[in-house]
């Protein structure tokens, strides 16, 4: 356990000030374009990018890559070296075409992901702006698979601290945009072309800046970049075809996504507000405490778990896994009640400002609160993947993912036939809950079998002693928010006291009841941090 504490305390450290500086980004961001129109066709045109990018290699670099490069750096002669560069080459080619492919079709990608509703203005904004923010793709790509050499030679650092240039590059711009523009920028009517032209240009400008940083670092690392083109008896071909599975989940997990995003088309064009904006925003916040603790520890996991896997030692992959799940829950529990009680109050805080009024701002903590109720079983569900992950595969998690997305999608539907307009995005993040739960169930029992048992007596316990101790805070939580709301309106200043008086104590007190119940892994994090503030 202390090796992935180590390992996920550099990266967490990385990845906290990634997501407080991406606070600070989308606190600008809807702060100069606001949470209605001009927020839903800039949310729309910026996620394509990363859409198509998903379907081509994020999926596989999640599931495929990091074993197989693992597996090479073991078995081959030269530690790996040449099957790492003619990933680099391969992918980088490819990434260039559908670049340039997908900057071509713009519009018809634009149209597939809104809804059928949108004004022309509002479409046409999203069809610029996606022309901008295409070139995305390559430099997203290039940067993962850097990211990926670099943890398997254990450099994790990198990989956590990049975005944070990107955010502040991206910061710099919202400002300028927020300047220049003034109140046309919220308006799809009234935005100009040169603004539009900052906007995106910027955005992209942010992610060039992260692919250097990763770039840069995989050559501190000792790689050596040199063209190979060659795929004979290279590798790739197996690792293809293992990672067409991997595609698979993708597909299956974007037909999701798509469903998602064109009812929360359709829902912010029936109520100002409550649209694709809203959802992306509270699903960021929402991943705040994942990314920080979840994130750090499944990319410390995977590949210890990998050569666990080839040696054939199962106990290990048991140990390391258990070890993993206590370690995320452990902040992650009082984390999901704790935003299910301040939600509000946090989205008040961030996105109450400029272009965005109080109640828009209210109705993305709304969302939060329903997310909140999907993190714990979120991390413990992208946990069990790495489990199939490590012995190489990936056909089992494209079935359950087949199960999560029909729960998902038929629950969406259902939030969009039966809700009125401004409940369907909190029905959205209700549907995804109840899939990522139900698809916890299915993956913990299909692991354990292929590991001969998780431990799951051991973690069932430890989650509920965890839960336990979170509820006092909780409860205290909720009576600072009861008694500050009988005193004031809900507003910037009202939600800091409730932040801090409500989430900063519950907090603590949930570390002193862990503490006291003698839950081993709050043990090591708090002889962690003072150890390292008497230093």
């Amino acid at each position: 356990m202390s090796r992935v504490l180590r390992a996920s305390a550099i990266m967490a450290a990385g990845t906290m000030v990634s997501r407080v500086t991406g606070f600070a980004r989308s606190a600008v961001l809807v702060a100069a374009l606001g949470s209605a129109h001009m927020g839903d066709a800039y949310t729309i045109a910026n996620a394509i990018p990363f859409i198509l990018f998903d379907f081509l290699l994020g999926g596989i670099l999640s599931s495929v890559v990091v074993p197989s490069i693992v597996r090479r750096q073991q078995s081959d002669p030269d530690g790996g070296r040449a099957f790492e560069q003619r990933l680099m080459t391969i992918g980088a080619v490819v990434l260039v075409v559908l670049t340039a492919a997908a900057v071509l079709l713009a519009r018809p990608l634009v149209e597939l992901y809104t809804d059928a509703g949108w004004s022309t203005g509002k479409t046409e904004v999203a069809v610029m702006l996606a022309r901008y923010v295409l070139p995305q793709i390559a430099f997203v790509g290039v940067g993962a698979i850097a990211g990926a050499i670099l943890n398997t030679r254990d450099r994790f650092a990198a990989p956590m601290w990049a975005p944070v240039l990107n955010n502040v590059v991206m910061i710099g711009v919202l400002l300028l945009y927020l300047v220049t523009a003034g109140r046309s920028g919220s308006d799809v009517d009234a935005v100009s072309g040169a603004d539009l032209a900052l906007l995106g240009l910027g955005t992209t400008a942010g992610i060039v800046a992260q692919c250097l940083v990763l770039v840069i670092a995989l050559h501190r690392a000792g790689f050596r970049f040199r063209p190979r083109f060659g795929l004979r008896d290279t590798g790739l071909g197996e690792m293809g075809r293992t990672a067409a599975w991997g595609l698979a989940y993708v597909c299956i997990t974007q037909l999701g996504f798509w469903v998602t995003t064109k009812v929360a088309s359709g829902a912010g064009d029936e109520v100002t507000g409550a649209g694709n904006t809203a959802y992306a925003q509270a699903f960021q916040l929402f991943q705040l405490p994942y990314g920080i603790i979840a994130v750090s520890v499944i990319t410390a996991m995977l590949p210890r778990m990998s050569r666990s896997a080839n040696a054939g030692d199962l106990g290990a992959i048991r140990e390391e896994f258990a070890s993993g799940v206590r370690l995320v829950s452990v902040l992650l529990v009082p984390a999901g009640l704790l935003l299910m009680v301040l939600g509000p109050a946090v989205t008040v805080l961030i996105y109450s400002w400029g272009n965005n009024d109080a109640e828009n701002a209210i109705f993305i903590g709304n969302v939060l609160q329903v997310f909140g109720l999907a993190l714990v079983p979120f991390s413990l569900f992208q946990l069990l993947l790495r489990v199939f992950y490590a012995f190489g595969d990936t056909r089992t998690p494209v079935f359950i993912g087949a199960g999560n997305t029909a729960v998902s999608i038929t629950l969406s539907l259902l939030s969009a036939a039966v809700l009125p307009p401004r409940y369907v995005v909190m029905g959205l993040a209700g549907a995804l809950t109840a899939a990522y739960t139900v698809g916890t169930a299915v993956a913990w029992v299909l692991a354990s079998r292929r590991t001969r048992g998780l431990n799951g007596r051991v973690v069932a316990a430890g989650l509920s002693r965890m839960y336990s101790a979170a509820l006092p805070g909780t409860l205290l939580a909720l009576g600072v928010l009861w008694i500050t709301r009988e005193l004031a309106d809900l507003t910037p200043l009202s939600s800091v006291v409730m932040l801090a008086a409500g989430g900063g104590l519950g907090l603590a007190l949930y570390l002193v009841v862990a503490h006291r119940m003698r839950i081993p892994e709050v043990g090591s994090i708090v002889g962690m941090v003072t150890g390292r503030a008497r230093r």
